[in-house]
């Protein structure tokens, strides 16, 4: 424990507010400084919201793809449109997405007040430059009320997060062409919308809103959706698409997007323009790390206004660690709250285990899912990591039979002598849920043997993931033998 040692962090998000309380924990004198509310983009626009659109697409379609063939039947009118019985009001649900994203602010505004920590409203930004002769920092505060507060601190974490980038020739204007952040204020279903970016934001938001009814062109720059994923997995969920009836188009650069009445044409770099009732920007974020004074305090950047951490979340200057989406380490919440704690931890003396990013589990909210932990197939492919691998389709196992669920699939890779598990893709409703156990094992340094031996409820989709390390069993003593 430490005597009274002053922190200050600017950001309230999941890296802001995790520290803050693991800073509180430790006897630290601690001060958030926020502007939009505790939770951060994570749990007020991003996160918590997308999500929670997320789970309405996903009854949607689950009952859409399964319902005859679980033998269910709608009761209808004769004469009604049998694809109009189950819809949606999009209005409601937007206004369900705000309400739970207010209270959950609201609830961690409570835990971190109630662990003692001072919350300040305003933007928060390095002064002074240099650091004072006692080692501290000086923080400004920006009021809302035009104010400016100036605080000293022993150390200051930066989480200021990201927002979303805007194309010169695609500027959003809340109505037709939208970014992430304003989709929730929409009233009405897009009838046909375009969605330009397919990395995991742009996906995601396809995928739920073509399950809510609308007609969902995808524009990809790329050759295939979510380049950054495992490729058999984008290749699943891209074929989803497809198959559901989700106009994908590969290799196809968006170079503007113009707003012409109440219709919006987006025109490719190759000449073809398209045309649809809304527009959906998923091109990437930018830092927020502008004009807050951490060049002129030393900190580094790189080419894209990230700050540069090392592994214990210091920044190049000495007092002033960063965690979350302004590092561009790896942009999830989860990571950004590790971050966060680590810096504390580091800062005020506490044991600290430096951030090992092999053995993050990461989630893509599609339908069907795709979770991933450890080492990728590109990693092997690339030579960085030697491994075997096993890919066991989840349409032989009795429980996805019994719940119609005929994409996805079980990927383990491990280590040809040792058989220790070092990395795991799962395609499937709820994947986020089905990883555990291979993270654990990535974490743990698990063997296929032990994760094999271990009871498995009959019947389940984690049989899978049992059967996938038998497998790897064997064939690693099949190929020890030769």
């Amino acid at each position: 424990m430490v005597h009274v040692t002053r922190i200050v962090i600017i950001g309230g998000g999941p890296g802001g507010y995790e520290a803050a309380l693991v800073a509180a924990q430790l006897g630290a004198e601690v001060t958030v400084v926020d502007r939009d509310g505790l939770g951060g983009s994570a749990v007020l626009t991003d996160c918590v919201p997308s999500k929670t659109l997320i789970a309405t697409a996903e009854v949607m379609t689950t009952f859409d793809s399964s319902y005859e063939e679980l033998g269910i039947t709608v009761a209808q009118d004769e004469a009604a449109d049998a694809a109009k019985v189950i819809g949606v009001d999009l209005g409601k649900v937007n206004r369900r997405v705000k309400r739970l994203a207010i209270a959950q602010s609201h609830d961690i505004t409570q835990s971190v007040t109630r662990a003692g920590v001072t919350v300040l409203r305003g933007r928060g930004r390095l002064g002074g430059g240099g650091q004072a002769v006692d080692g501290s920092r000086e923080v400004l505060v920006d009021a809302p009320d035009g104010t400016v507060q100036s605080l000293r601190a022993d150390a200051v974490l930066i989480a200021t997060g990201a927002h979303p980038r805007e194309l010169p020739d695609a500027q959003p204007d809340g109505e037709r062409i939208l970014t992430w952040t304003q989709v929730y204020d929409l009233e009405e279903l897009p009838r046909e919308l375009i969605v330009v970016g397919s990395g995991v934001t742009g996906a995601e938001f396809a995928g739920a809103y073509q399950a809510l009814g609308s007609k969902v062109t995808l524009v990809s720059s790329r050759d295939r959706v979510l380049p950054g994923e495992d490729p058999d997995a984008a290749e699943v969920l891209e074929d989803v698409f497809r198959r559901r009836g989700m106009n994908v188009m590969g290799r196809s650069r968006a170079e503007s997007v113009k707003r012409i009445g109440d219709r919006v044409e987006v025109a490719l770099a190759d000449g073809k323009v398209i045309e649809g009732s809304h527009c959906l920007m998923a091109v990437g974020s930018i830092p927020n790390t502008a004009e807050m004074g951490l060049e002129e305090a030393g900190v580094k950047l790189n080419d894209w206004g990230q700050i540069q951490v090392d592994r214990v979340s210091r920044t190049s200057a000495p007092g002033v660690y960063a965690a979350g989406d302004c590092t561009g380490v790896f942009m999830l919440a989860s990571v950004a709250a590790m971050q966060g704690r680590i810096a504390m931890y580091h800062a005020l003396g506490d044991a600290v285990q430096p951030l090992n990013l092999k053995t993050v589990a990461s989630n893509v909210f599609t339908d069907p899912e795709i979770a991933t932990v450890g080492y990728t197939a590109a990693d092997v492919e690339c030579g960085k990591m030697d491994a075997v691998v096993v890919k066991l389709p989840l349409r032989g196992n009795p429980r996805a039979k019994m719940q119609g669920i005929r994409d996805g699939f079980v990927k383990l890779f491990c280590r040809p002598g040792t058989g220790i598990v070092v990395g795991g893709v799962v395609v499937a409703p709820r994947a986020s849920e089905l990883i555990h156990p291979i993270a654990l094992a990535v974490d743990a340094n698990l063997t296929v043997e032990q994760v094999a031996s271990a009871f498995t409820v009959y019947p389940s989709v984690s049989g899978s993931t049992a059967e996938a390390a038998r497998q790897l069993h064997i064939r690693k003593r099949v190929e020890g033998e030769s």
